[in-house]
């Protein structure tokens, strides 16, 4: 990450998740031995990473997102997924921490907003029509970006809605008020793609997570991104 991205990070985290690039979210399972905050660690010249928790207790997740917020330092932003509670446990124990991800079935957006307060990310999943409603009818500035997807099949979130592909994902995204973010299913291959779609980054999990070497893989997610 350049000076002025770290730059950009400390001051203004809020315009940095507007046009996230690579973002990485972490799968305890797919990091294996290797543990999450080491594969964060190696992800060099991503720019967001979120964490990702889905079977920890509050505890495990909580001591997972400073060893990741530690290991990531200033060269990313650090969201957490879903728990808004441990996000901000996280921030007040000092850690590098910059916002959340948060889903339908969380809490609401503007009470997640009201909340972190108004220096922080605040990301949100969409992927119907209504959700879009749902957005354009809160308050400017509540939500950040949003999670579209997802693009193709993937293990990781088994409950997926049907694939958008890169056709659909350009739809949701010119129609949404706020960046989007592509999620779901999305390798190398599909990078320039989705940045030509009008994508604000690509999340990948697997991409990085199972890679044998995540930083080349990582480097070679960025490569895409930027050329």
């Amino acid at each position: 990450m350049s000076a002025g991205m770290q730059s950009e990070l400390l001051r203004r985290p809020r315009a940095l998740a507007r046009n996230t690039g690579i973002y990485l979210v972490t799968d305890a399972a797919q990091c294996g031995d290797r543990g999450v905050a080491a594969v964060a660690a190696a992800a060099v010249g991503v720019r967001t990473v979120q964490v990702r928790e889905k079977h920890a207790s509050a505890a495990e997740f909580y001591a997972q997102v400073l060893a990741v917020a530690h290991a990531v330092g200033d060269r990313a932003l650090v969201l957490v997924d879903d728990r808004v509670d441990i996000y901000l446990a996280a921030r007040a124990a000092g850690a590098r921490v910059h916002g959340v991800h948060v889903g339908q079935s969380d809490l609401p957006a503007a009470s997640v907003r009201s909340l972190v307060g108004p220096g922080a990310v605040v990301g949100l999943t969409a992927n119907t029509p209504a959700h879009l409603d749902s957005v354009r009818d809160l308050a400017p500035g509540t939500v950040d970006y949003l999670g579209a997807g997802v693009i193709h099949p993937t293990s990781t979130k088994p409950d997926h809605p049907a694939p958008l592909g890169v056709d659909g994902f350009r739809s949701f995204a010119s129609a949404a008020p706020v960046p989007c973010v592509a999620i779901g299913g999305i390798g190398l291959s599909d990078i320039r793609d989705l940045r030509a779609a009008g994508a604000s980054g690509a999340a990948v999990v697997s991409a990085i997570c199972t890679a044998a070497d995540p930083r080349r893989s990582a480097e070679e997610l960025v490569a895409a991104w930027e050329s």
